[in-house]
């Protein structure tokens, strides 16, 4: 089984078409939102398919615009099994909203919280001390989705019991790569960031956790085969906790 755990398969031109090809190549996907609102079309796309789970989310880079879903956040997140993209965003397009970020974080971890923990994928581009201070305490297991910060932002957040998704375009820097070999291997998923993430100057599909795949086994010096298993028994794995 390969896994996609960080993918906006609603952001795709023919999220159908993506959907049907996942399911003829036996891909696990799990189909991030943006916005509560877009949660419940994306989930609607794949409500039959077993392989495909929708993440109920509220992008930090989106926040101070739709701040006012987080009403309908708290409907849906009974249903919800997971929830993503949250986190907080320090890029210097977003700086100024980091209040509302914030806000919006801490509503949202509250809730996961009360409702006895999610599975959660994390975005914290500029902001990974922050967001580990924020999840300190709360019921869930953070999965942080192409993690850029420090090498002491890194342990903190495995000290906290946090969890890495990465993908190809991570892998593609040689501060991606450096980050790769800190990570625990038993805390470790596959992604592509897909259609955002790009390769070789290619867009990103699902499947492109081959790419990924490849390039863990190069830096853990052991075959794809043994990544692409060592990823199925992580997922299974965190399933569990």
């Amino acid at each position: 089984m390969k896994l996609d755990m960080h993918c906006h398969l609603d952001l795709y031109k023919d999220p159908s078409d993506i959907i049907q090809k996942c399911t003829e190549k036996g891909l696990y996907v799990l189909s991030i939102t943006t916005t509560p609102n877009a949660y419940i079309g994306t989930h609607r796309l794949s409500a039959n398919n077993s392989r495909i789970r929708t993440a109920l989310g509220l992008h930090p880079e989106l926040a101070h615009l739709r701040h006012h879903e987080l009403d309908i956040f708290d409907i849906l997140l009974p249903q919800a099994k997971y929830v993503g993209e949250i986190g907080l965003d320090g890029g210097k397009d977003y700086k100024e909203h980091s209040e509302v970020q914030l806000k919006v974080f801490k509503h949202i971890l509250k809730k996961v919280h009360n409702q006895g923990g999610r599975i959660m994928s994390i975005h914290s581009r500029g902001c990974a001390e922050e967001v580990v201070e924020q999840l300190k305490g709360i019921d869930g297991i953070p999965v942080f989705h192409w993690f850029t910060g420090s090498e002491s932002e890194l342990r903190s957040a495995i000290d906290i019991g946090a969890w890495f998704s990465v993908g190809p375009a991570m892998l593609n820097s040689i501060k991606g790569r450096r980050i790769l070999q800190m990570i625990p291997k038993d805390r470790l998923l596959t992604e592509t960031d897909g259609p955002f993430a790009k390769y070789a100057s290619k867009r990103l599909f699902p499947w492109d956790v081959d790419i990924a795949i490849e390039g863990i086994s190069k830096i853990w010096g052991c075959s794809s085969e043994y990544v692409e298993y060592k990823i199925e028994e992580n997922f299974r794995n965190i399933l569990q906790l």
